[in-house]
């Protein structure tokens, strides 16, 4: 357990190994990355070819609205990241510690394959630009360059698959290759920048001539001008001849933001992230704002949109833009190909989707993942089968939007949670920031493509059952118990108990466990008789904490939780230490829980002298681990299949003294109903089978038999008290469980046929009317004791149960011979029956009568089967609306 010496992190300062160097600032760590993967090939090839189609003030909105959803999603990615370290996985690694294993996993796979889909797509792009210059023509006109390579379909894939052995061998050898020569290529890129804004003012206007082949080997050709600076040629609005979404997906789809490859590096990220960020973003935003009005004012339409590299023919040279696509466009590949690596390294380290991504968890002995850079490059190699650019652009802008949403969301549920430790050092953001990125980036994913977006979205939703249904745990932090927990406080705080009404009663059970070895059916049993109501197993461990160094019950509550997991019940676990059991039952009665959540009935063991059986060693669950729970091992909360065996101990033998005294045991139960709480007492549970998880037991060939009268008193067994009725409303809860759904229920009435006087059948009639206004379905059986009634003796009976019994004087004890009789009734009738509800006598004021208040009942319920005996105190039934 952590204490006062416990160290911060564990892992070194900011969570990030102890030694790593961190060399980079907010210029080399994160500008020049993300300035290049903003540009890439878009700047060079795609920029002519929106403004042609969508006219200039169409092609400013458009960039608008990228840039909108873009900078939204920054102030997410700020936020979280100046709120802690960022290890390897990136975006991955922020929304999986932000939201948890489940959501985290499904979204980094989904942004993996984003980021696979965006490799293909720059690779596909750079040899669309080597073809735009070298690629054979015919009858096209050539403006410089050789043209040797041969065109077509298998063509494009051969040079695809060349360019990307090149990014693997460059990944394979480390990505600080890239790291070191990014900023060489930031440069080239802005020396190509730079030639293409002069270029208007040194080259003159020129006529061009641009040959297409169309279907059916048609050759169309085109005459097109270049004007230089010329107001008539500025085209504000253009009508729109294409898919405007289609366009947009190509321009929106290559914006995320790098920061794989220098988070470990940087020397101050929660400075360097927010600020490089941000200027990149600004910058990159100049730039193309300047291009459009740039090429919309020296470039008639149809140059624009039927020729992608444009920027090469009236350039002051050409190569300067050749150099800067090709720069731009591998650089693109090997930063998507390296973070996608890293992605699916850290999936697999998390090892979240098991032996399918193992391998991917391997490293060279420098740190590099080779195996998951070799998973990229299979499925990169996959995409480039598409064959051209726009072809794949769609799925990307889909697959990041997703991720885009996803980093919203993490922002936004931590804004929401109001956890403490969410104190950003980056405070420019909000909620309504986070919301406004979450529904910006889901709607634009279904104006670009409605199919795409729902096939995602349907992925995603099938990842998360995956993850779900393999139950992954860790010690990340789950943002879905920080919501939780603030909403539950709120209902809390409403949940007012002055305004409780019996018509909304259900049963809020403490079940007090002494080993849960042997009373695991018992709470098996509760767990179906709760009915949506509070269930907390307590348990009390004798002691002082005055004569311990720590509290030893917290050490305690993984192996009580890990029980309830076992079981499948829905509980919850309240442990307390006290001189004895008495006072720790007391105690639990009165603390546990919160506001109107608090425990109203206290269930407890049978005190008797069965001899207990070990359940451990029936259940199969806590024999053996079944193999693909074994996998799991690291991920139960330290708490395995032996430890959980060891921590609880072996069975009380027959002959072995107990923890409890019977004066003990009654005052318990004295105490609870002093406490206004109801109490049942279970016998004979263990011998109730089908309650685990696994049962298939529907119910249909069980009896719930219930004797709503006081058979320890029949001189009161005229009438039906506050006891009778809770005893009903209890069988009734049950039989509208799962596993009793089914079940036949059975109500004995015990009346005296001897006695000449028809008064039992008035009463009869009543009882069946007070079930009709209960709306309670059973079957009525009037059952005759004479011979019971006839050996109680009138001189035995106990006091009236009032509230003056406890100034009644101690009553003698009820004869064996009625005990017997009443004992031979159950037997008689209920034998058969798969649980029994029986009237629970209030017990003796005075603690002598302990012992003969529990052998009393132990004769009474001798050899019956499952058995409750019930004694309410509170009304819980209502006939109104």
């Amino acid at each position: 357990m952590s204490n006062e010496h416990t160290p911060l992190l564990t892992s070194g300062v900011c969570g990030l190994a102890v030694g790593m160097p961190r060399k980079l600032d907010t210029f080399f760590g994160v500008m020049v990355p993300t300035v290049l993967s903003m540009f890439s090939i878009v700047l060079f090839l795609r920029t002519g070819f929106i403004v042609g189609h969508a006219g200039l003030l169409q092609g400013l909105l458009m960039l608008v609205v990228a840039y909108t959803i873009i900078s939204l999603t920054i102030l997410s990615i700020c936020a979280i990241s100046t709120n802690g370290a960022i290890k390897g996985g990136g975006a991955y690694y922020m929304i999986s510690r932000s939201l948890g294993p489940e959501f985290g996993g499904s979204i980094g796979l989904m942004f993996f394959l984003a980021k696979v889909c965006a490799c293909g797509v720059y690779v596909l792009g750079l040899v669309e630009a080597i073809l735009n210059v070298f690629g054979i023509e015919p009858d096209a006109a050539v403006l410089g360059g050789v043209r040797v390579l041969p065109q077509g379909y298998w063509y494009n894939v051969l040079y695809s698959a060349v360019v990307l052995l090149l990014c693997l061998l460059v990944c394979l050898v480390g990505a600080h290759i890239y790291a070191r020569t990014a900023f060489v290529i930031l440069l080239v890129v802005n020396v190509t920048l730079l030639s293409i804004l002069i270029s208007p003012l040194a080259v003159p206007a020129q006529d061009f001539n641009i040959t297409h082949h169309g279907p059916g080997n048609q050759t169309r050709h085109y005459d097109v001008s270049y004007t230089g600076f010329n107001a008539t040629t500025l085209g504000l609005m253009v009508i729109w001849t294409g898919d405007l979404t289609t366009t947009l997906a190509s321009f929106i789809n290559l914006y995320f933001i790098p920061f794989l490859l220098s988070e470990g590096e940087l020397k101050t990220p929660s400075a360097s992230i927010p600020k490089g960020t941000i200027l990149a973003v600004v910058y990159t935003f100049i730039v193309y704002v300047v291009l459009f009005f740039l090429v919309s004012s020296t470039c008639e339409r149809d140059l624009l949109t039927q020729d992608y590299g444009f920027f090469q023919r009236i350039n002051v040279w050409p190569p300067f833009v050749t150099i800067g696509i090709y720069c731009g466009a591998l650089s693109a590949a090997m930063s998507s190909m390296i973070g996608a690596s890293r992605i699916l390294h850290a999936l697999a380290e998390d090892q979240l989707f098991g032996l399918p991504l193992a391998p991917a968890a391997i490293k060279s002995s420098s740190g590099n993942p080779w195996v998951a850079v070799m998973y990229t490059w299979a499925l990169a190699q996959c995409v480039v089968f598409a064959g051209q650019l726009n072809a794949v652009a769609g799925l990307v802008t889909v697959f990041y939007l997703l991720a885009y949403a996803a980093v919203d969301l993490a922002c936004l549920a931590l804004e929401w949670a109001s956890a403490p430790n969410f104190r950003p050092t980056f405070q420019l953001f909000s909620w309504h920031t986070c919301l406004l990125g979450i529904i910006s980036c889901l709607v634009m994913m279904f104006v670009i493509n409605p199919v795409y977006s729902s096939a995602s979205i349907v992925v995603l939703l099938l990842l998360l059952l995956f993850l779900h249904y393999r139950s992954p745990t860790s010690s990340w932090g789950y943002i879905s118990q920080a919501l939780i927990f603030h909403q539950v406080r709120k209902y809390l705080l409403m949940l007012d108990v002055r305004k409780d009404h019996v018509k909304f009663w259900r049963p809020q059970v403490l079940l007090m466990v002494s080993n849960p070895r042997s009373s695991s059916q018992l709470i098996l049993f509760v767990n179906q008789l709760k009915k949506g109501g509070l269930f907390v197993l307590g348990h009390v461990q004798l002691g002082d904490l005055d004569s311990f160094p720590s509290d030893p019950v917290q050490q305690q509550y993984n192996f009580w939780l890990s029980l309830v997991d076992k079981l499948g019940v829905k509980a919850f676990v309240d442990l307390t230490l006290s001189p004895s059991v008495r006072q720790g039952t007391q105690h639990l009665l009165r603390i546990t829980g919160l506001g109107g959540m608090k425990p109203n009935t206290l269930v407890l063991g049978f005190y008797d002298s069965c001899t207990p059986d070990d359940y451990f060693l029936q259940d199969p669950a806590f024999c053996h681990a079944s193999p693909g729970k074994m996998q799991e091992d690291n991920y139960n909360f330290g708490v395995d299949l032996p430890s959980l065996q060891a921590h609880f101990p072996p069975v009380r033998h027959v002959e072995s003294p107990r923890w409890l005294s019977p004066e003990e045991y009654v005052g318990i139960v004295s105490d609870a109903i002093k406490m206004d709480k109801n109490v049942c007492l279970g016998r004979y549970l263990f011998e109730l089978q089908g309650e685990g998880r696994d049962s298939k037991v529907d119910g249909s060939e069980r009896t719930i038999d219930v004797w709503p009268l006081n058979l320890l008193q029949p001189s009161r067994c005229d009438r039906v008290d506050v006891c009778s009725l809770f005893l009903l409303q209890m069988a009734c809860v049950l039989n509208m469980s799962g596993r009793w759904r089914r079940a036949r229920m059975r109500i004995f009435l015990n009346v005296e046929a001897a006695s000449g006087e028809q008064g039992w059948a008035v009463n009869e009639e009543t009882f069946r009317e007070l079930l009709r206004k209960l709306r309670i379905r059973a079957a009525i059986t009037i059952v005759p004791w004479d011979a019971a009634v006839q050996s109680y003796c009138a001189c035995r009976a106990a006091p009236e149960d009032g509230e003056d019994a406890a100034e009644a004087t101690p009553p003698p004890p009820l004869s064996d011979d009625f005990l017997s009789a009443v004992n031979g009734l159950l037997m008689e009738h209920s034998s058969q029956a798969a649980v029994r509800f029986l009237y629970l006598p209030r017990p003796p004021a005075h603690y002598s009568q302990s012992q003969q208040y529990l052998s009393q009942l132990e004769a009474v319920t001798n050899r019956l089967g499952p058995t409750l005996l019930i004694h309410g105190v509170t009304p819980v039934t209502c006939t109104d609306f």
